[in-house]
């Protein structure tokens, strides 16, 4: 009981402390947990570390497990209830060993409440608006999220000499359990294992097996019988569960300070992000759900679709080359009506509207994240120096440089075989990219193929909506390449990033990251592209068109146009992207976890032992962290912010499916870091990283791509020009759809049917500007194309001309930073300097008395 605490700390648990004097005599002798108990209290759990007693690095493992008791830390081992070869090692971090390392990594701590100075006309408003307003049911009371007051006080970095200045109501709370990990983890990443300069670092004794994994435990079931206490400490994976993942929340704000307490600032700053997305979403989906509605209340007031649906006499020319009926302009009357849906009066308007609210979102969220970062203590916070990987060690061991900034020599990858293998690896991008355009072009030829054979399919429902099932078919299988693509851009992207032989773990996960959502973007959208810009601009005229290795005839657009291609392609491609990318977040883990419980149960363990499994084995059975980390959830959300802004003028429904989405996302996620994946170690982030570089990039490209959708894919230029120039309202000088009659028999030029030598005659009509074959010039573009084809390039500069310059007002106009966050800051600064000479005065008044009694009292 009066060793010392590093003796304690460096004693073996297995056996007992028989070199203590009088311990083998003394018949009232403790064990060694009684001991540790008695002398300093419940231990808590800070870090878990896993190993297999038959591996072979008993050596490395002892030597580290030394250095780390050597260190300050108390280590204990205990075998596995299920597995006989499975030993965990619980590790807790004593009081000193927390403050000196605190102090070490200059964690801010709480040391007095804030009080915000406030003129008394803002204190009476937000009393009357208090009392005035209902409460928001969005909101969580504060008796729902208890325990959170240190939220509200103000941190300075921890010092072990000025410790007093600190509000210490009980040292076992002081330190939250996620600064006890991160400051364990620390440590475990900068305690040697064997002799030499870069032998030390858990990750590196997880990679070569000495250990099988190492994590943070949870803080006990998330299911409880017990109401959640309103005092005192109490389990905050439970607390997140009943307040955040449960399904029956959906509708309330997140409780982001729990989040961040319990996952660290990264994940709460995810969900922080994902939670101001889902919230910036719903604007978008009224206005695209209105644009929607818009088109569907005057679809059957469209001059447009009355035309064709009145079109009796209009005979169309045939669309494939064999066994091919002729049709009339009226059977496409569905058609248009349903792309009037998409293309409509509000479909410019909407197109504006996304890219200022993409500018707007990215804005607002530079100003969300500053609030954030000052209320989490992370306004002076800078990214540790990191080590360097063990892969980048290994291959240049043998060329150092001086580390500028340790000042400490270190491994050096020369710049010639950088450039190399960055070449390498960029010619590895490109052959993948090259794969993708590879997988849409036999796309193409399969859509070619399938035209000609539904169009003479025995079925008349097939033979008669013959293009429906085509680029039905089309879309499912280009989702079935694109989901197995995907399984080897992730294999490709890994080996191209390792051999690129990044120098720290985060540039690797930035490499990675990067060439992942490159992949996985131009593997998503390149045959959304195709059927925007591509599909029915090349297949010629009737009786030249253009074919395929002279064999198959080039697709054309239906006669309503190829909007609702577009469309197709596009619900059907995000809605099933994201149902599958749900069930690989919850239904795999899930079905995982409930697998290894089985294979316990059969094996008769768990009956066995007739006892309940300890937390740390219960973590062990989870499933871990996956090794992107948050990679894998960013670039979801990515590429679906790319889906609702790129091509949100042919689709106005996106924002909608995206809301409706990240509704169940939010809580998907939840509820997989909270019950089925274990803790993963609370890190900590000022930003989002490079995903901010890339949103900023999907906003730049959606500007270009909507213009483009809007100037060619849809025909809202060409009846622009015709109500114009050539309709019956010229001379009034404005647009209504009156001025649209005759617009489809202007749009549609004739062709003989003589010349197709099938045995018809008379003549057809065709999607084109095209004189007829009467005039002088047959079959040449007339004026009208070239009007058309002018307005679509003015239309286009003008278009990206005013929303850039709007969206550069915009992003002008809003400052990143509050203004009264700037000035609760500076506040701040000045009332810590105050607070901290105040509480320095104190002490040395205090001191002072003290040595002055002590004085009194010894003179006589």
């Amino acid at each position: 009981e009066h060793l010392p605490l590093n003796q304690v700390a460096q004693s073996p648990i297995q056996p007992g402390l028989e070199h203590c004097q009088g311990w083998g005599n003394n018949p009232n002798r403790m064990n060694f947990k009684d001991l540790l108990a008695k002398r300093y209290g419940k231990k808590r759990i800070d870090y878990i570390l896993v190993y297999k007693k038959s591996s072979p690095q008993v050596e490395k493992r002892s030597t580290f497990e030394k250095n780390l008791r050597a260190e300050g830390l108390m280590l204990e081992r205990e075998p596995a209830v299920t597995n006989s070869d499975i030993m965990f090692v619980k590790i807790h971090c004593p009081w000193e060993t927390l403050c000196k390392y605190a102090e070490r990594m200059n964690i801010r701590m709480p040391f007095r409440k804030k009080c915000y100075y406030t003129d008394w006309r803002s204190k009476t408003m937000g009393r009357l608006l208090k009392s005035w307003l209902p409460r928001n049911p969005m909101k969580l009371d504060k008796e729902a999220l208890p325990d959170l007051e240190e939220t509200d006080c103000y941190t300075a970095p921890f010092s072990r000499a000025r410790i007093h200045h600190f509000t210490i109501n009980n040292k076992d709370s002081f330190f939250s359990n996620s600064t006890r990990s991160r400051i364990v983890h620390h440590m475990l990443q900068r305690t040697k294992y064997e002799d030499g300069k870069s032998k030390m670092g858990i990750n590196r004794l997880l990679n070569n097996g000495t250990y099988e994994a190492a994590f943070p435990p949870h803080e006990g079931s998330h299911k409880s019988r017990h109401p959640i206490k309103t005092h005192g400490a109490q389990n905050h994976r439970h607390l997140l569960y009943e307040r955040w993942a449960r399904w029956g929340m959906w509708y309330k704000y997140q409780p982001l300070d729990l989040i961040r307490r319990y996952f660290g600032e990264k994940i709460g700053l995810y969900f922080a992000w994902l939670g101001w997305y889902t919230g910036m979403l719903i604007p978008a989906a009224l206005v695209g759900l209105f644009v929607f509605l818009y088109g569907l209340f005057t679809m059957d007031s469209s001059q447009v679709s009355k035309e064709i649906c009145e079109a009796n006499e209009t005979i169309m020319c045939p669309m494939c080359e064999r066994n091919c009926t002729l049709q009339k302009l009226n059977e496409s009357c569905i058609y248009a009506k349903v792309t009037h849906l998409f293309d409509n009066g509000g479909t410019v308007f909407f197109a504006i509207f996304m890219a200022i609210w993409a500018t707007v979102f990215l804005e607002f969220w530079k100003r969300r994240r500053a609030v954030l970062t000052y209320d989490w203590d992370l306004i002076d916070w800078e990214d540790e120096e990191e080590e360097l990987r063990p892969q980048f060690e290994a291959k240049y061991s043998q060329v150092e440089r001086v580390n500028p900034i340790t000042g400490k020599p270190e491994p050096f990858q020369p710049f010639p075989d950088k450039l190399s293998r960055l070449m390498v690896s960029v010619s590895g991008i490109f052959f993948m990219i090259s794969l993708v355009l590879t997988a849409v072009f036999a796309v193409v030829v399969y859509r070619l193929v399938a035209m000609e054979q539904f169009a003479s399919f025995k079925w008349y429902f097939i033979k008669k909506y013959w293009q429906f099932a085509t680029s039905g078919t089309g879309v499912c299988i280009n989702f079935m390449i694109i989901m197995s693509l995907n399984v080897v851009y992730e294999k490709v992207a890994y080996l191209l990033t390792d051999l690129e032989h990044p120098r720290t773990e985060s540039e690797w996960e930035n490499s990675f990251a990067l060439k992942m959502f490159l992949f996985q973007f131009v593997n998503l959208n390149s045959s959304i592209f195709y059927i925007a810009f591509f599909l029915g601009r090349f297949a010629g005229r009737p009786g030249k068109y253009n074919k395929l290795f002279n064999r198959w005839r080039l697709e054309e657009c239906h006669p309503s146009g190829c909007l609702i291609d577009l469309c197709l392609q596009m619900g059907v491609i995000m809605v099933l992207k994201q149902m599958w990318n749900n069930f690989m977040e919850l239904g795999y883990p899930l079905l995982q976890n409930w697998w290894s419980r089985r294979k316990m149960k059969r094996g008769g363990q768990l009956m066995e032992h007739k006892i309940s499994l300890p937390q740390w084995e219960k973590d062990w059975n989870l499933q871990p962290m996956n090794l992107h980390g948050l990679m894998d959830e960013y670039l979801e959300m990515v590429l679906q912010f790319g889906f609702t802004t790129i091509f949100v003028a042919a689709f106005p429904l996106a924002p909608l499916l995206a809301l409706l989405n990240n509704i169940i996302e939010i809580r998907l996620d939840a509820y997989k870091f909270v019950t089925q994946w274990r803790r993963p170690m609370p890190a900590r982030a000022t930003d989002i990283g490079i995903w901010y570089g890339i949103l900023e990039g999907i906003g730049v490209l959606a500007v270009i791509t909507n213009a483009f959708v809007i100037a060619i894919t849809s025909d809202y230029i060409p009846r622009f020009v015709y109500a114009y120039k050539y309709g019956p309202c010229t001379d009034q000088g404005y647009r209504q759809e009156k001025c649209l009659k005759g617009y489809v028999n202007s749009s549609l030029s004739v062709f003989d049917l003589s010349e197709l030598g099938m045995g018809y005659s008379g003549y057809c009509r065709y999607r084109d500007y095209r004189a007829p074959p009467w005039s002088s010039t047959p079959y040449e573009f007339t004026l009208q194309f070239w009007h058309v084809l002018a307005a679509r390039l003015a239309f286009i500069i003008v278009f990206e001309h005013l929303v850039f310059g709007i969206k550069s007002f915009i992003a002008y106009l809003i400052p990143d930073m509050p203004k009264d966050l700037c000035d609760r800051m500076r506040r701040e600064k000045y009332l810590v300097q105050e607070m901290m000479y105040e509480a320095e005065l104190e002490h040395l008044q205090r001191e002072r008395k003290k040595n002055g009694k002590q004085y009194h009292h010894e003179w006589p």
